[in-house]
């Protein structure tokens, strides 16, 4: 049996985090051992002084690492905010970002480099989760707590915690919304532009667009291929348009892909489709706001997850965990859910927009 396609909110993974305002500043009480006791309750005299309690309070100093792929694109700068951000906060944080690296080599070898310096934890958005997964089991052997943000290691043993958003239902709910505004339209012509194809992302979220689309009665006509940036999605949305003289619906991946994708279809004067997006960018929520263009849709699928890495970091690092777990340890993966965002709701979305 196939859960994901009976059981669309997912079933692979323990945790889901519904919507992301622990990304804003989470609050967590109470301590499990992760670490010893002594490190697990490091910080009560502290937070009493201070008058706080829970994991807010500080506790044990730690040293937190960072390492992403280069910012080509406005999600990965945003990525790159929200941690620094979120590190800000903490007394009890040192945050080192290390160098952004333009190919997964580049990114091995500042990994490396940064397991000799024994870090209390690390943070890894790879660029490339199959090619990253080595130098994660790595860090692990080194007893450094690995967390695995947004692209999956192949192996589990190469992280404490996989963080990221629900890429199924990204797909999943943007399918379903294009075949609730179809229905009863058996000949549709419905495109999609994917992300980068070899990511096991693109593959969940085109997964979860196939699904809900079928549902409907209905299913991708054409796909092409884009790379998370705008000159990719405006060539990409080129294609797709010589290829279709007439389309109904597009869901697009990324809204960075969004902006050229528009554009291109702008310019060759296509009115007759509307386009769901993904990652409720600022730019796409003032479409969807102001209704200025073909932009219908959009579900969300934050940057603020690294925020939340960096406190799952700092707990996990300081042996502390969640009343909310009743004592249990922090989880070993969480998805943060992606939720539908339409002109109706989309107020309650712009605090987690990005440019």
């Amino acid at each position: 049996m196939n859960y994901r396609k009976n059981n669309p909110n997912g079933g692979r993974l323990l945790v889901r985090a519904v919507a992301v305002t622990v990304a804003a500043g989470m609050v967590l009480t109470g301590c499990t051992s992760n670490r010893p006791k002594a490190t697990a309750n490091s910080g009560s005299t502290a937070a009493a002084a201070a008058g706080t309690t829970g994991a807010s309070a500080p506790g044990k100093k730690v040293r937190i690492m960072f390492s992403g792929p280069v910012a080509d694109h406005g999600f990965l700068a945003a990525i790159n905010r929200f941690a620094k951000e979120q590190a800000a906060k903490y007394p009890d944080v040192t945050f080192t970002a290390l160098e952004a690296a333009p190919d997964a080599p580049s990114q091995i070898a500042a990994v490396q480099t940064a397991i000799a310096e024994k870090p209390d934890a690390l943070i890894i958005f790879p660029q490339d989760g199959d090619q990253l997964t080595g130098v994660g089991k790595a860090a692990t052997a080194a007893g450094i707590p690995v967390i695995n943000l947004d692209r999956r290691f192949n192996d589990q043993s190469a992280y404490r915690m996989f963080l990221a958003g629900d890429n199924y239902k990204v797909g999943f709910n943007a399918g379903n919304y294009i075949g609730q505004k179809l229905k009863g339209k058996s000949d549709a012509v419905i495109g999609e532009i994917t992300g980068i194809a070899t990511l096991a992302l693109t593959r969940e979220r085109s997964e979860g667009f196939k699904d809900a689309l079928a549902i409907h009665g209905l299913k991708v006509t054409r796909q092409v291929n884009a790379s998370f940036t705008v000159q990719s999605g405006q060539a990409a949305m080129a294609n797709l348009l010589a290829a279709a003289p007439k389309l109904d619906a597009v869901f697009n991946h990324d809204d960075d892909q969004n902006i050229g994708s528009e554009a291109a279809a702008a310019q060759a004067n296509r009115k007759e489709f509307f386009i769901v997006g993904t990652a409720a960018s600022n730019t796409m929520l003032k479409h969807i706001k102001n209704g200025d263009a073909r932009i219908e849709a959009d579900v969300t699928f934050t940057p603020a997850i690294a925020a939340t890495a960096v406190s799952m970091a700092r707990l996990i690092a300081q042996g502390r965990s969640s009343d909310d777990l009743a004592g249990l340890p922090l989880p070993s993966n969480m998805l943060i859910d992606s939720e539908l965002v339409t002109k109706e709701n989309v107020a309650q979305y712009e605090k987690f927009g990005w440019d």
